[in-house]
């Protein structure tokens, strides 16, 4: 079997696209297999383990949508439940969390304590002590389904913890209600964790311990969230995940200290680091990471001690089963998959690295090729890379590797020192790392532009792949002319995916479930324009001031998703929080031409300065005036005077869009609508976007009537507490007739049209 265990490996993970998306992959792969077993290049045997690994995977490995099966369990009751803790606790000031195996049910939940407000962890710190890994307990809480996605590109979180095998969540409302008992061995090493974590916190500055924690015991909580999004944004992360050029500098040093000061012999050296890697992953933190770098190294040294062959890839292949087994889940996260599809990839140009004698050609080499293999996988998370990340990373990540975390191994024995000893380290890598971070800043702020394709499909990801280490394989052998058709081959893929949107016919238009406000995105066919009208957000109640959550976590994620890399226009229809609140932090993050609203629209000095500093054109409009975006004509059909109410002076809009005439009217009162029917009397409208999210200041009855729409959309918040949309106004939509689709029950809702012609969609089932 020596140098075949990749079918195998593949075999699984074909079984898992097939679980997942299509079982028609099956005979791609049994396609494949057979063309290779007919050729001669892959003997008989690893050509029927591969099949039967596959059918194997097929019955082990979970299926993950599930959510039409699951039922809806939340309960306004406490309930008991009784089993064992199943993991670390993660514990902040705002949440403690960990996973329990509920043994009625034998299923996995996750249970969660939200302390009071302003709390602080020493606060309740005297009432974790119970809460152990392997510990029996009783819990007595709410059991609730994990919140779904409700938009198109909204990170799922419901999706999120079925892929860790959690299918249900427990609200415990007082710490009191968890009754534990006992503890397991691995307890002892989370522990030893935490109290390590605890222990450089107290030794050395906040800069250092965040960054040792993080790259030597992967806790990036303490991490400012702004630089884990940087690097993130800048396909950095993986320098802040420990990863297998962390546990190669560790066992480096390791090797050095016993081997070269006569410590032990070889032998030893290796026994104990085959007993050393297993503890060391649990202190890392678990990550798939850190756990396939521990257990290849494993093989390798088992490998050599009973001296048997196998390829670096056989060995890679084999650890790739081995976590899969352990762990039937992992093969739905992220960070597994990046690893594994990184050094695959690495692997695959190793020849070609080992061609290279100079160090920074050979860095240059490896950053293209661990950032050319991740591009699908970049896609479908993120719908968006820095094309530049490739020469950031080049400069990054020698000095991660040379400097900051060896550094960090170094001064994690080190912080037993005194700390005037330890004060000169800590006050020479905060002075050096601030500055590198510093530099990843202003690359940011004058380099930042983000190519945004768009979510891409399980087939794109597959073609890619092929071409992609094709394209490797060929380099290697030197047939420079197959390598050069193939990397045009790739470039032409990644262009026509690009170029999608300005090829289809199709347009949109999507009402985001933003909660209580409205956000609407207008996708003209061929993708000649992007209008928004609205862009509201969520407020902090100690300061009643809008906060960037719907940007970052709706808004944001919803344009990213559809390649769209700029706004053309947004219609602001009134100031309120839950339809301009995002705007600020929109036009700082954002390309967006210009801004347009009503005379009567009060613009703040700072808005004002915020929205020059941007290069953004403000336009004012009143009744009678069209506006023409990219073709597409907006008619402003109020308001024409100030009537002293932000309410009363929203901008009421008419458009036609897919054959259908639309009507956008902001949180209009009855007063305006009044107004509107008798300046027009003959309008009428097939799509009403319901004013005020469906409250009965608004939606008169004879105004309804007279519009008569044919649907009417809902902007309201899930469960909010206005009693939005009221019953008056459903009933006065009932009786005129209108298809009533409103984002609390629908989630997100879209139209869908070609020419005169479209389709509504909504989000949730």
């Amino acid at each position: 079997m020596r140098g075949y265990w990749h079918f195998i490996a593949i075999s699984g993970a074909m079984a898992c696209l097939s679980i997942q998306f299509s079982p028609f992959y099956f005979i791609g792969l049994f396609l494949w297999l057979g063309y290779l077993y007919y050729d001669g290049r892959l003997r008989k045997i690893p050509f029927l383990l591969s099949l039967t690994t596959y059918l194997f995977f097929l019955s082990y490995l979970p299926q993950l949508d599930m959510q039409a099966d699951m039922e809806d369990v939340n309960s306004r009751t406490n309930q008991q439940f009784i089993g064992s803790i199943k993991s670390d606790m993660s514990v902040t000031d705002k949440k403690i969390e960990f996973s329990f195996h509920e043994q009625r049910m034998n299923t996995n939940l996750l249970i969660l304590f939200f302390p009071k407000p302003n709390s602080k962890q020493a606060d309740f710190k005297n009432e974790l002590y119970m809460l152990k890994n392997g510990a029996s307990c009783m819990i007595e809480g709410k059991l609730e389904l994990p919140n779904a996605s409700r938009n198109p590109g909204q990170f799922d979180y419901q999706a999120y913890l079925l892929s860790k095998g959690i299918t249900h969540q427990v609200i415990v409302n007082s710490l009191d209600a968890i009754d534990c008992q006992g503890s397991s061995i691995i307890h002892r090493f989370y522990q030893l964790r935490s109290d390590l974590i605890s222990f450089v916190e107290s030794r050395v500055s906040v800069d250092t311990s965040s960054w040792l924690t993080s790259l030597v015991l992967g806790d990036d909580s303490q991490l400012p969230e702004d630089t884990v999004a940087l690097f993130q944004s800048w396909g950095l992360s993986h320098i802040i995940a420990i990863s297998g050029s962390n546990i190669a500098l560790l066992l480096a040093l390791l090797y050095f200290l016993l081997i070269k000061l006569n410590l032990v012999t070889k032998e030893k050296a290796q026994f104990i680091v085959l007993l050393f890697l297993p503890v060391y992953g649990i202190l890392a933190g678990g990550e798939p990471s850190v756990w396939r770098a521990c257990v290849m190294v494993m093989l390798f040294i088992l490998i050599n001690e009973f001296k048997l062959k196998f390829s670096i890839t056989d060995v890679l292949s084999i650890t790739f089963i081995i976590l899969i087994l352990v762990d039937k889940y992992i093969i739905y996260h992220v960070g597994f998959q990046l690893s594994f599809i990184v050094t695959f990839g690495l692997l695959l140009s190793r020849d070609l690295l080992a061609d290279t004698n100079h160090l920074l050609m050979q860095t240059l080499q490896m950053s293209f090729v661990s950032q050319m293999i991740i591009i699908p996988l970049q896609f479908s998370y993120f719908s968006m890379l820095q094309p530049l990340s490739i020469v950031l990373n080049v400069i990054i990540v020698p000095y991660f590797s040379i400097f900051a975390i060896p550094l960090m191994y170094i001064l994690l024995p080190l912080s037993f020192l005194p700390k005037s000893f330890l004060h000169i380290i800590d006050s020479v890598f905060v002075y050096i790392h601030s500055n590198v971070v510093n530099f990843v800043w202003w690359i940011d702020g004058i380099a930042d532009y983000p190519f945004i394709i768009g979510a891409v499909s399980i087939l794109f990801t597959i073609i890619y792949f092929v071409l992609f280490f094709t394209f490797m394989d060929r380099l290697a052998r030197q047939k420079l002319r197959q390598s050069f058709l193939l990397s045009i081959m790739l470039s032409i893929l990644i262009c026509l995916v690009a170029i999608r949107p300005y090829l289809s016919p199709i347009g949109t238009v999507t009402m985001l479930d933003i909660g209580q406000g409205d956000a609407f995105v207008i996708e003209l066919p061929y993708r000649k324009g992007v209008i928004m009208i609205d862009a509201g957000a969520r407020f902090n109640f100690d300061d009643m001031q809008a906060t960037n959550t719907v940007w970052k976590q709706i808004i944001k994620p919803y344009l990213y998703s559809r390649g769209i890399n700029k706004i053309d226009a947004i219609f602001l229809t009134h100031e309120d929080i839950d339809h301009a609140g995002s705007v600020p932090y929109m036009v700082e993050d954002f390309k967006i031409e210009r801004i347009i609203v009503s005379d009567f629209y009060q613009l703040t000095g700072e808005e004002m300065q915020l929205f020059e500093k941007q290069n953004i054109r403000i336009e004012r409009v009143t009744r009678n005036d069209s506006v023409v975006l990219q073709g597409q004509p907006f008619h402003v059909i109020a308001p024409n005077y100030n009537h002293q109410s932000g309410n009363e002076n929203s901008l009421v809009l008419y458009t036609i869009l897919g054959g259908k005439g639309w009507l956008f009217t902001g949180d209009t009162g009855k007063q305006q609508e009044k107004e509107i029917i008798e300046t027009y009397p003959d309008l009428t409208v097939d799509v009403l976007k319901v004013a005020h999210h469906g409250s009965n200041t608004s939606s008169d009855t004879e105004f309804l009537q007279k519009v008569n729409p044919n649907t009417a959309l809902i902007s309201v918040g899930e469960n909010n507490t206005y009693g939005h949309p009221t019953q008056e106004v459903l009933d006065s939509l009932a009786a005129v007739g209108s298809l009533v689709l409103r984002t609390d029950t629908d989630g997100a809702v879209q139209y869908r049209f070609k020419n005169n012609k479209g389709t509504f969609f909504t989000y949730l089932p």
